[in-house]
């Protein structure tokens, strides 16, 4: 792992799925197989593979202390391009950081891991009345996780650490993008886990190879994923959980 402390030009970026965005890292340790963000190397210079290296961005809360005066208010996705609460977060504190900012001015904020890490930060999240925690979630079998996020959290870490956050009061959602293998059975798992439920296909190749190299083509397909987003749909539906398909 190649990691480097850099000063970023700004931190608070445009965002097309929210007001803002802020991604504390370029790069993430996580490295999952079919991650959109690494397209990010054709505009950063980064020669090494995706997962094996991150840059931290160690002025990110003073720019961000700065910037948020400037701006007007609105909704901060944390994040789109990196996980915010990947290993290097419970050292550098980088995204936590920034939340105390944005909590202070009480900015509306959306977080988005696959990391318990931040339950790490339930004392400050607790502060906010314009919250929600979210977790990417994408199979109920965590053999299948090995297969495609090796380095990410287990999945019974990640329903655990929804869990608690959800019992804690905050307003909690669970991200089953993109469908992986095993997917099927999360509609009975999160249930007084999560408020709401969003789920998507795989809109991305990087991962083909190893779906073909795992025998597991016939989960690349249309119907796959419009039968199993369906039956995870109706699991939550007849559980009371509000879900839906964002494809």
């Amino acid at each position: 792992m190649i990691i480097r402390e850099i000063r970023s030009k700004t931190i608070l970026s445009a965002s097309k799925i929210h007001n803002y965005v802020i991604n504390p890292y370029i790069g993430c340790h996580h490295g999952c197989s079919y991650c959109y963000a690494r397209f990010i190397k054709k505009f950063t210079g980064h020669e090494e593979p995706w997962g094996e290296f991150v840059d931290i961005k160690i002025n990110a809360a003073e720019l961000l202390h700065n910037e948020i005066r400037k701006k007007k208010p609105g909704t901060v996705w944390v994040s789109g391009l990196c996980d915010p609460y990947q290993p290097l977060e419970e050292s550098y504190r980088i995204t936590r950081n920034c939340l105390e900012v944005l909590i202070e001015h009480r900015w509306p904020v959306v977080i988005q891991t696959r990391s318990p890490l931040v339950l790490r930060d339930l004392d400050i999240i607790r502060k906010s009345e314009r919250i929600e925690v979210g977790f990417s979630i994408t199979t109920a079998d965590d053999d299948v996780r090995k297969i495609f996020e090796a380095e990410a959290p287990s999945i019974s870490d990640r329903l655990a650490a929804l869990e608690r956050l959800h019992d804690s009061g905050i307003s909690t959602y669970a991200m089953i993008a993109p469908m992986l293998p095993g997917a099927e059975e999360l509609g009975k798992l999160l249930p007084g886990k999560a408020d709401r439920v969003l789920i998507d296909k795989m809109n991305y190749h990087y991962a083909d190879h190893i779906y073909h190299n795992s025998r597991l083509d016939d989960k690349l397909t249309d119907e796959f994923f419009r039968s199993t987003g369906n039956k995870i749909v109706k699991d939550c539906k007849e559980a009371g959980l509000c879900c839906n398909l964002v494809f």
